[in-house]
């Protein structure tokens, strides 16, 4: 997924890739921490399965260090500056987006 986002900006140097990816991988982890936390539809094994394992393994926080390090290197202060926020904000409101869509769905 990381390389077909990159490809679709490939004239932009912002890693909107490894953005992608981790953004979809928090409303995942979201979502199955409401069905797990708060709606009892997902065991504790298959939550520590899913969220740590599989999803731990789908998002991309070595990436997001390299690709902001690689960012300042170049000199580029503002999109390293952008990319670190980025994904902070845009991450917090993916879980809570995935958190929000799960209790919706099973209110």
């Amino acid at each position: 997924m990381s390389g077909y986002v990159q490809q679709l900006s490939k004239n932009i140097q912002f890693p909107f890739g490894t953005l992608a990816v981790n953004i979809v991988g928090c409303a995942l982890i979201g979502f199955l921490a409401e069905l797990a936390d708060h709606r009892g539809v997902v065991s504790a094994e298959t939550r520590a399965f899913l969220m740590v394992g599989i999803l731990g393994g789908f998002t991309t926080f070595s990436a997001f260090g390299n690709d902001t390090m690689n960012l300042l290197r170049d000199g580029e202060l503002g999109l390293a500056f952008g990319n670190v926020v980025g994904h902070i904000l845009l991450s917090l409101a993916a879980v809570w987006l995935g958190y929000f869509t799960a209790y919706l769905l099973w209110k």
